[in-house]
């Protein structure tokens, strides 16, 4: 006897159902925000930390008791965050327009702000790999009004995908051709590097889909760069990657997963649009949901792929 799923999910392929428990909701943990976006998890603190970027605050979720604090206010309105490899805060920073880092010591430190010479537009979502190396996204969005930044023209001119080298910290160019680049996450070997663009938000029937890049051998460029999956309803922001490579992707609708061959095999319901997702939790089977004015979880027959070992 199969069990139906509860109406927190819906299943578009077998394969699905192996990724869910029949019996678990989602559930709402905070109401409150504006946007909220660019959740991260702190697993030595068993804490999450996102932005809410209209309200220019970070808020701070603690898996002990369930209580919400402000985390950073105000926050320069960030947006995307990640973990780098000693633990520390990786932000993207609209009105900083710069990817920032907060040290143990709780000081700031900026990582990038410019590319040859020219002030970067807004960084919106960032990735670390396993080399130390920072990756992230740089669309208009945090320059395009005052409602998440500061209103300004863009110096570069172009939406691009940029990289940090862990070393010497030179920033390079490793991806363009976007309309607006957004979320982007490293397949669990790190040979594929997936990043959304959803440049509808800006041209008229403009772009709502994944594109799916090959890393070189080298580990610091791309090649390829093809449609990966197409959004069917709203459109794509962040995403993560569990270990079997299934991607986890904020819609207009909830999020959707889409398998390593690229078909959407289900869906999580949220009553929210959602921005951005991350995996959570001792056992990194708890899906953080980041959805306009709330944040959600859900536990999920999954877990959010680990960075491989250094080569």
């Amino acid at each position: 006897m199969v069990i139906d799923l509860v109406p927190s999910f819906e299943s578009l392929d077998p394969r699905f159902r192996q990724l869910v428990f029949a019996n678990v909701h989602v559930e709402k943990l905070y109401t409150g925000c504006r946007w909220a976006e660019g959740p991260a998890w702190f697993a030595p603190g068993r804490y999450l930390v996102w932005s809410d970027i209209p309200n220019d605050r970070m808020l701070r979720w603690d898996e002990t008791d369930g209580s919400v604090s402000v985390f950073r206010q105000p926050a320069l309105n960030t947006n995307g965050h990640t973990v780098d490899l000693q633990g520390r805060l990786v932000s993207c920073e609209h009105r900083g327009r710069c990817v920032s880092r907060t040290e143990h010591d709780g000081t700031r430190s900026v990582l990038a702000s410019r590319f040859e010479g020219k002030r970067l537009n807004s960084p919106n979502d960032v990735v670390v790999k396993s080399d130390g190396s920072i990756w992230f996204s740089d669309p208009t969005y945090g320059i395009d009004s005052d409602y998440e930044g500061d209103a300004a023209p863009s110096e570069i001119g172009s939406q691009r995908v940029y990289r940090i080298d862990a070393e010497s910290g030179a920033v390079s160019r490793v991806a363009d051709g976007f309309v607006q680049p957004n979320g982007l996450a490293f397949s669990p070997d790190e040979s594929l590097l997936y990043v959304s663009d959803s440049g509808v938000t800006h041209v008229h029937d403009g772009p709502r889909h994944i594109r799916r890049f090959r890393v070189e051998a080298d580990g610091r460029s791309l090649s390829g760069g093809e449609v990966f999956a197409e959004c069917g309803y709203g459109l794509f922001d962040g995403f993560r990657i569990d270990m079997q490579g299934n991607l986890w992707a904020s819609a207009g609708d909830g999020v959707h997963c889409h398998a390593p061959d690229g078909k959407l095999i289900g869906k999580i319901r949220v009553p929210e649009v959602v921005a951005n997702v991350c995996f959570g939790g001792p056992k990194l089977n708890r899906l953080f949901i980041c959805a306009t004015t709330s944040l959600y979880s859900v536990y999920l027959n999954a877990r959010g792929a680990a960075r491989p070992s250094v080569r």
